[in-house]
């Protein structure tokens, strides 16, 4: 398949007609990109359109380049070709199979290796606090638990260099380390999110309003310091879940 390198966003109209704000947006390969603003201000639409590969057949008339070309009509129909996987908000099983069994068949049809179901099992157990199972059956994982196993199967098992995510921080799994995850695996990762941790996170944001592209911001350096302190209030509040889970007091837990 063709390897991807580039990403690029011709931006197009906002929901009163009029252009965007910013004529394009490149992302490469290991970057984490923000899509940020006010509810309804288009972010899913953005969304949609990188996952249709849209060529201005969509309302906003957004194109989507990849490696500085229109993608073939394959790629945009084929879901065998198709190069993008989506993380939800939403996300239920409908399969009635086990964890391993799941695994084992995703990982045999994109010919990964044995070691690859227990490798993506453990690493899906470092996302969430509920321990997902070899036997466990997919229909009763927990909202937290699907999407820990699928976040950890796009990194490990799937071949599709653009990730979506949408709103992680709902997820009920360490958003943190499920992103720095999956940019690790070089890929292309675009995140909505409205949690200042994860937007800060990002080596650039998006920002909608009225259904479009308005701006785009670099984090600045005392950005990250921000976050920095903001992921150390973050991880204390964590904590906090995880004494409350447990059954144990909230006067117990050690302040970080």
């Amino acid at each position: 398949m063709q390897d991807i390198h580039e990403l690029t966003i011709i931006c197009g109209i906002d929901k009163s007609g009029a252009k965007e704000d910013v004529e394009k947006i490149r992302i490469c390969p290991g970057e984490i990109i923000g899509i940020v603003g006010p509810t309804g201000s288009g972010k899913s639409s953005l969304i949609c359109d990188i996952e249709q590969l849209s060529q201005g057949d969509t309302p906003t008339r957004r194109k989507i380049l990849i490696n500085g070309k229109a993608p073939g009509r394959d790629i945009r129909t084929d879901p065998r070709k198709k190069r993008i996987a989506q993380l939800s908000q939403n996300m239920h099983f409908l399969a009635d199979m086990t964890v391993e069994a799941f695994l084992r068949m995703h990982a045999k049809s994109r010919d990964r290796n044995s070691n690859t179901v227990e490798r993506v099992i453990s690493i899906a157990n470092t996302l969430t606090g509920e321990s997902i199972q070899p036997g466990h059956q997919l229909t009763i994982l927990s909202g937290g638990q699907s999407r820990a196993l699928m976040a950890a199967d796009i990194a490990v098992i799937s071949d599709s260099p653009i990730v979506l995510i949408d709103e992680i921080e709902n997820a009920g799994i360490k958003k943190q380390e499920a992103l720095k995850l999956l940019a690790a695996e070089g890929k292309i990762v675009l995140v909505v999110t409205h949690d200042p941790v994860l937007a800060l996170m990002t080596k650039r944001r998006i920002v909608m309003r009225k259904g479009g592209i308005r701006q785009v911001i670099t984090t600045s350096t005392g950005e990250m310091n921000v976050c920095t302190e903001l992921v150390r209030l973050d991880n204390y509040m964590m904590s906090l879940r995880n004494t409350i889970r447990q059954g144990g007091l909230v006067e117990q837990a050690v302040v970080v």
